[in-house]
Parts: C-alpha cells; sequence; structure tokens
C-alpha cells in the first residue's frame, strides 16, 4: 500500500490521472517503477505531467511518511478500497484518495451539509447551532468545514446534540485550521471524524477550499446555507452540490443584511427555504428520535421564573435598556436573572449588554 500512497501523494497531477494510470499499469508499485520512456505512451499524460511523475520517482522517503501516517492513526482510503464513501463515487472528479482521523460518515444515515459566512452575525450562529442540534438529535450526520463562523457553530451543535459530525479539510489532517477550533478538531475525531484529500502536513492553501467544498456536498444528502454573502464561498458548495444532483436549502435573513444576500439570491433561483429544523426534518421525511426531550425543556422553562426575560428575547440581540422597558423588572433583579439564564445555557450576551436566545 506504500506505492498507492505515493501515487496518492504526487501533485499537481489530477485525481483522474491517477486513477487512468493505476487502471492502465495496474499498481502504484508498477507506476513508481515505470520507466520515462513507457510513460509516453500514456496518451493522456503530457510533457508536464511526465516530468511530474518522473521527479516523485526519486522520492527517497515515502515508506518514511508512510509509517508516520500509521503513528499518528491516519488512515489512507484510495479510491479502490471498500471502505471508499460510495457517495463521493458518482461526483465529478471524485477525490482519489482520502485520509481520515475517526471515521467516515455512515452509508446508511441521512447526512446533510451545513456551510456558511467565516463572519456570521448571531442570527446566523444561533441558526447553525440549531440546526446542528436538532438534526443530530434526529440522526442525521453533520457534515462542514470545521471552518470559522457558521460551520463550527453547526459542528458544535451537532456535539451538543450527541450526533455525527465530520469536518472537510482544506488541509492535511493532521493540521487543525483554523488554530482556534482545536477543542472541536478534537471532539470529531471521537464522535465523528476529519476527512481530506491532501496528503498529511500539508498546509491550508486557498486553492484547497473549493476542492474541498466538493467532497462537502458530495458526502451530503442535502445542503444547507445559512448565511452567505453575495459572493460567498458558500456559493461555490452550493453549485457542485445542484451539479451533483443534491437538494440545497436557504436561510432567509433581513432583507437589509449583506450577510444574507447569498440566500436570498438562491432561494430566487428556487433553493429550499429554511422555515426551522422541525420542518426541514419534515420534508426530508425524518422523523425526531427524541421527540419528547425538548417539550420536557420548554416545559421546565416556562414554569421558571426567568421565564419573564427568556419570553423577551429572540434572535436579534436586545439591549438591558429594551429588556428593563419590556419586563418592568428592575435592574438588579433583571440581572440576576439575565445571569442565571446564560449560566443555565439559554441565552448569551453577544456584545456589551446585548443578549439573545440560544435555546
Amino acid at each position: 500500500m506504500v506505492y498507492e500512497y505515493w501515487l496518492a501523494s504526487i501533485k499537481p497531477l489530477q485525481p483522474k490521472k491517477k486513477r487512468m494510470l493505476r487502471e492502465n499499469l495496474g499498481s502504484g508499485r508498477t507506476v513508481y517503477y515505470i520507466e520515462e520512456t513507457k510513460l509516453h505512451f500514456q496518451e493522456y499524460l503530457n510533457a508536464k505531467d511526465v516530468e511530474t511523475i518522473r521527479k516523485a520517482q526519486g522520492d527517497k522517503k515515502i515508506e518514511e511518511r508512510w509509517a508516520r501516517l500509521k503513528e499518528e492513526n491516519i488512515r489512507f482510503i484510495p479510491y479502490f478500497s471498500r471502505e471508499y464513501p460510495e457517495k463521493l463515487k458518482h461526483i465529478p472528479n471524485p477525490p482519489y484518495a482520502l485520509y481520515v482521523k475517526g471515521s467516515l460518515p455512515k452509508e446508511d444515515s441521512p447526512s446533510a451539509a451545513i456551510v456558511g459566512a467565516r463572519r456570521c452575525t448571531p442570527y446566523g450562529e444561533q441558526m447553525a447551532l440549531a440546526y446542528g442540534e436538532k438534526l443530530a438529535k434526529a440522526g442525521v450526520q453533520v457534515i462542514s468545514g470545521m471552518a470559522r463562523g457558521i460551520d463550527g457553530a453547526g459542528q458544535r451543535g451537532a456535539l451538543n446534540g450527541r450526533g455525527r459530525t465530520y469536518g472537510i479539510l482544506g488541509c492535511g489532517v493532521d493540521v487543525c485550521y483554523p488554530r482556534e477550533h482545536i477543542g472541536l478538531y478534537m471532539d470529531l475525531q471521537e464522535n465523528g471524524g476529519l476527512i481530506s484529500e491532501q496528503i498529511p502536513g500539508q498546509p491550508p492553501l486557498p486553492a484547497y477550499f473549493p476542492e474541498r467544498n466538493r467532497i462537502i456536498s458530495g458526502l451530503s444528502d442535502v445542503v444547507l446555507i445559512i448565511e452567505a454573502k453575495e459572493r460567498s464561498g458558500s456559493l461555490i458548495t452550493a453549485d457542485m452540490a445542484l451539479e451533483q444532483g443534491k437538494d440545497v436549502y436557504a436561510l432567509p435573513g433581513p432583507v437589509t443584511s449583506p450577510a444574507s444576500q447569498g440566500c436570498h439570491r438562491l432561494i430566487k433561483q428556487g433553493a429550499g427555504i429554511l422555515l426551522s429544523p422541525e420542518d426541514l426534518l419534515m420534508e426530508l421525511e425524518i422523523s425526531n428520535m427524541n421527540p419528547g426531550q425538548n417539550s420536557d425543556e420548554n416545559k421546565k422553562m416556562l414554569e421558571s421564573p426567568e421565564n419573564m426575560v427568556y419570553s423577551c428575547l429572540g434572535l436579534f440581540p436586545k439591549s438591558i435598556g429594551q429588556l428593563l422597558e419590556e419586563t418592568g423588572l428592575c435592574p438588579k433583579e433583571l440581572l440576576e436573572r439575565l445571569i442565571t439564564l446564560e449560566l443555565e445555557g439559554y441565552i448569551k450576551e453577544v456584545s456589551k449588554n446585548y443578549y439573545i436566545r440560544i435555546r
């Protein structure tokens, strides 16, 4: 398998050409030892491809790097492996091989991608958390890119819902990017997996992110765009999903919000509208596996003395001044109830003295 790993690691040779090489010559080992003159007989290779392969044949550290994969518990899954995801076999230009830390999504379980803006609004972040959690509780696997903003929020929501979630990376699976998501990076290995077509050790480069988007959509049954500007990488994922025959849903937002303009354009073009996680689950004909859980939590919340404050909050931030006016409470009592609600995980202070509901 070391020679298969060697063939997979050749850059910038395209996945399609690697596949044709292996199928025509029989194995990665044959490619490694083939003479240059015979390479020229492979009509699908141009002169630059031949030179790339010849340089790669001089790689003397391939066995050392292969051994490192084993030491770091990184699985190498080429396209001809039984473990290779069936869903990826049918997309345009599928990856030649995948590198995995943790596990791959289950083929017999539904999966949904949750993607969106890195610089998201509190509204977008909260909706990503809510969709991730509700879908996970219903047994839906959440696929995303572990990026800042919507991606990370959707995956954290899935973990909150005790579900499985998978991060598709634009770097090696042994590289945590962004660095501040190290906690999420570790959690994904235990409750899902990290997946990349880039060789281990590869740093995140701009060109890799559009490439990884086709894997996000390819592994998903549906793609949810939570927030996206008019020109956004999330729209690339949406386009790839449509090309792959997947359904795309978009979350509407305020018509004045730049962060929602891309979603509004998708909806105008015919994308499904995200109204609520429950509505989406009904449309996908997926039932909630724990229907009583949320109702019990809501009942407890309604019976609590903090309900007056909680009921005044929503997905858009409100200031303490607004809450004082709406609740009629004195400042001391309002602050006490806000602190209690925040500690119990029902609300969040998104900026100084501004709060939103998160459950």
